[in-house]
């Protein structure tokens, strides 16, 4: 008679594949909870201790840890020096293993758990009977999955047995998951160490597959880290219309980044990873207006964001316009029901409540991978902001300044954002000079540049920029300052009579 080991914390749907399992003659071991469950439901089932002659002890952390148990795992069928080892030490073969493990990632996830807590979720035994019936895939059969039950049982019930093929797949999946809890485990004990580690692990389960990557020639997959914050697009919920491409969920992402800047109402429009309008208002529908009309041309086609509720009045707005995406905290029914209307939108919920949550984030290179703190700071401290020239802001300006500040840490380098009080007027993006950026935002402003105000992501290696901001208008200026140029920008400003406010903060984004 053929045996399986049972030890599962995740007990969906155990009872129906045990019960299947002792169909094709197949005898149960089992242990703790588990074997309370088997037992329960009527299944017969053998207790570790009668298999190894040795009591569960220590708060269960040595159960399974024997040769017994992984003599009957790992021994191989097909060498007689095995067999006859096995033989000699009275060990039977284990043909099954179905584990999954300690809910480590659940138990981490708490905001309340104690590293005591977390410690005592580290599993020992379970990993390492997976490895152990893993590693003999020519004659085990190793189950992690629930999902893979179903077609264990087929194969046993048409074959009496499980395909190479299949052992082989479950044996990488078995391996793919045991190598993603422990790099939880890494994480979070480096993290509670302080230490910058030698090496680094990353694991992501697979969300989706897409239809294509950047263009149509790349395949590509979303996939989303286990222990992702509640605010990010792989935790946002779609409402409505078709999967989100790649270029979709890398547009997605740069929006919410720019949305959690704000608590007062906003709406953010962004192509290309890069914001076309961003306004702020009293309601949501006045955020909106302001937008659009920053940029009512770019926008088409892209990606908006609103902080609230996205009410009948607004969904009307939108409606009007081609967007791939809506993304806010809801939807009103009457709001839903319009733009829905529409079958390729896609909408998203997503809980704001959790934007303040940071974190680490990610950048493949060629043979490498770049890892740094995101870049958030919340912009309303303003403890470094020094006044640098004779002219002083005016309450109005630093108010569009410190708007328009937030927005230009998320435009492409090197960036320039012209905007008031309430919007941005025009955005240069990506440019390999500072003022060709400045040239960009102000010709877009259009006109609406007299009286607005200027912020630069980084600090001017010379003065030309000031000197064309002031030329078309532009009466504040904001940048980090640092350059060793620094005094002929400050002294064309007090020629310009422009206020300037260096904050000693950069926002290089690559």
């Amino acid at each position: 008679m053929k045996r399986a080991l049972i030890s599962v914390s995740d007990k969906t749907n155990i009872v129906e594949f045990a019960q299947a399992l002792v169909k094709q003659r197949v005898e149960i071991i089992s242990t703790g909870g588990t074997k309370k469950v088997l037992d329960e439901a009527g299944i017969p089932t053998i207790s570790i201790e009668e298999v190894t002659g040795f009591p569960e002890m220590m708060d269960g952390r040595v159960k399974t840890l024997h040769p017994l148990i992984h003599g009957g795992l790992l021994g191989r069928r097909d060498l007689d020096s095995h067999l006859d080892a096995m033989k000699e030490h009275n060990i039977q073969p284990i043909d099954f293993v179905c584990v999954n493990l300690y809910p480590f990632k659940e138990t981490i996830s708490r905001t309340d758990v104690t590293p005591e807590e977390a410690i005592e979720q580290i599993d020992i035994g379970g990993p390492s009977m997976l490895r152990s019936a893993a590693k003999n895939f020519a004659s085990v059969t190793v189950v992690v999955d629930t999902a893979d039950y179903t077609k264990i049982i087929e194969e046993l019930q048409t074959n009496g047995q499980t395909s190479l093929e299949t052992r082989k797949a479950l044996t990488a999946k078995v391996f793919r998951h045991t190598a993603s809890y422990d790099a939880l485990i890494a994480d979070y004990l480096t993290e509670l160490s302080g230490e910058d580690a030698e090496s680094v692990t990353v694991t992501y389960n697979k969300k989706q597959s897409l239809r294509y990557g950047e263009n149509s020639h790349q395949s590509a997959v979303f996939y989303e880290d286990p222990m992702a914050s509640g605010f990010s697009i792989a935790k946002a919920t779609q409402l409505h219309g078709k999967e989100l491409s790649y270029n979709n969920i890398k547009d997605a992402d740069a929006a919410i980044r720019m949305a959690r800047e704000f608590d007062e109402p906003v709406a953010v429009a962004v192509k290309h990873m890069n914001p076309c309008g961003i306004g702020i208002g009293e309601t949501i529908e006045e955020a909106f207006n302001r937008a659009y009309e920053a940029d009512s041309i770019s926008i088409f086609g892209g990606i908006v964001v609103l902080n609230r509720e996205v009410s009948l009045a607004v969904a009307e707005k939108l409606h009007q316009i081609f967007l791939e995406i809506v993304i806010a905290p809801s939807f009103s029914k009457e709001a839903f029901d319009l733009l829905s209307f529409k079958k390729n939108i896609r909408l998203l919920e997503l809980d704001f409540s959790k934007a303040a949550e940071s974190g680490k984030e990610m950048v493949s290179v060629l043979g490498g991978l770049l890892i740094q703190d995101q870049d958030w700071i919340a912009e309303s401290d303003k403890p470094e902001w020094k006044v640098v020239t004779e002219t002083k802001p005016t309450d109005e300006q630093i108010k569009a300044l410190s708007l328009n500040w937030k927005v230009v840490k998320h435009v492409k380098s090197n960036a320039i954002v012209v905007g008031n009080t309430t919007q941005t007027l025009g955005i240069g993006a990506g440019q390999m000079n500072r003022i060709g950026a400045a040239k960009i935002a102000i010709e877009q402003a259009e006109g609406q540049a007299e009286g607005a105000v200027l912020a630069s992501d980084a600090f001017f290696p010379m003065d030309d920029s000031v000197e064309y901001a002031a030329k078309h208008g532009i009466k504040a200026i904001i940048q980090p300052g640092g350059s060793i140029k620094d005094q002929a920008s400050i002294d064309k400003a007090n020629e310009y009579g422009i206020a300037m406010v260096f904050t000693a903060t950069r926002h290089f984004r690559h």
